[in-house]
């Protein structure tokens, strides 16, 4: 029977000296999910997935993986892979050798280890290299390794922190690719970032965590809603007495500044405004939109500098060009 949630963690904590790494942090992945995994650096993403892994105990909670409730440190389960900061392997050894090592570690009869080695390192865009002692690998070959050594446990859970990190644009690409093709086949996946815009792009749930605590969960369109009103820059022949008609709209918050008004309403009472405009005899010069980003939205969740960092981020549509308006 397939298991209802494949990665679950209820009420986890993770102390180191006198500091909370983790503060009673919930998640659950269910198969086929493709969840990202947010947070600034320091916020307890790896301790998180270290602990997921069974490479630290938590202090407090429970962690269960695929309906096993993993009490300590140990091997992993069958089915269960992945890694944390950059992938571990022995320099000396060829990248077929290692991987064939860690087959052999667990337990798979050699003619099928060797072939699905192979195969491994094929979707990892790594077969040409096979035979290169992995010291002469770059931190983005070693990435690569890293995916494939997950594949050959054929993962039904996969947990990866920043696998992307050190990885050319096309690189980057292809192990997205991968990762999406396992989730689609039903793996569960944890995909841990700092990337925003990536994870916005990959993934369909999102997790974010900050200084230890878990401040959201959901899915992508649901973070989105609670994304502010987008913000309009506007220009006109008359920006005094525009920014006292728009100040009578009691739903349009506008503020002046930079040769231009910064403009914050709903669509409805936008056109209104710019209607209200036009009867003053306003020529309406420039309209555009700056949307904001989630990744806007991620940083005011995480209490950065929101408003700089939205103007920073924004994406900007011309919406409209003035014209006079009577």
């Amino acid at each position: 029977m397939a298991e209802r949630i494949a990665i679950e963690a209820g009420g986890v904590w993770k102390r180191y000296g006198t500091r909370d790494v983790l503060r009673g942090i919930d998640l659950a992945v269910t198969p086929g999910e493709l969840r990202g995994l947010l947070g600034p650096n320091g916020a307890g993403k790896t301790t998180l997935l270290r602990v997921l892994l069974g490479l630290v105990r938590c202090d407090r909670g429970r962690v269960t993986i695929l309906g096993s409730e993993r009490r300590a440190t140990g091997a992993l389960p069958e089915g269960v892979a992945g890694f944390v900061d950059s992938p571990a392997f022995y320099p000396y050894l060829s990248a077929r050798a290692n991987l064939a090592l860690l087959g052999r570690l667990d337990g798979a009869p050699r003619r099928a280890r060797d072939a699905r080695v192979d195969a491994a390192l094929d979707a990892a865009g790594l077969l040409s290299d096979a035979t290169v002692a992995v010291a002469a690998y770059s931190a983005g070959m070693r990435l690569r390794l890293g995916l494939a050594a997950a594949l050959l446990r054929s993962p039904r859970v996969l947990l990866l922190d920043e696998p992307t990190g050190a990885l050319d644009p096309a690189a980057a690409r292809d192990i997205r690719a991968i990762v999406t093709r396992l989730a689609r086949d039903g793996a569960a996946v944890l995909w841990s970032s700092h990337d925003m815009a990536e994870v916005e792009d990959l993934c369909s749930t999102i997790s974010v965590i900050d200084d230890g605590e878990l401040i959201f969960s959901g899915t992508v369109d649901e973070l989105r809603t609670l994304a502010p009103r987008d913000v309009h820059t506007l220009r006109t022949s008359d920006d005094a007495a525009s920014l006292a008609i728009a100040r009578a709209h009691r739903d349009v918050h506008v503020e002046a500044g930079g040769g231009a008004l910064r403009v914050m309403a709903e669509e409805e009472a936008l056109d209104a405004l710019v209607i209200a405009l036009g009867r003053a005899g306003i020529a309406v010069r420039l309209l555009e939109r700056r949307a904001r980003s989630l990744e806007s939205l991620f940083l005011e969740l995480t209490n950065r500098d929101a408003a700089v960092a939205a103007d920073d981020a924004a994406s900007t549509t011309r919406s409209a060009v003035a014209a006079v308006m009577s």
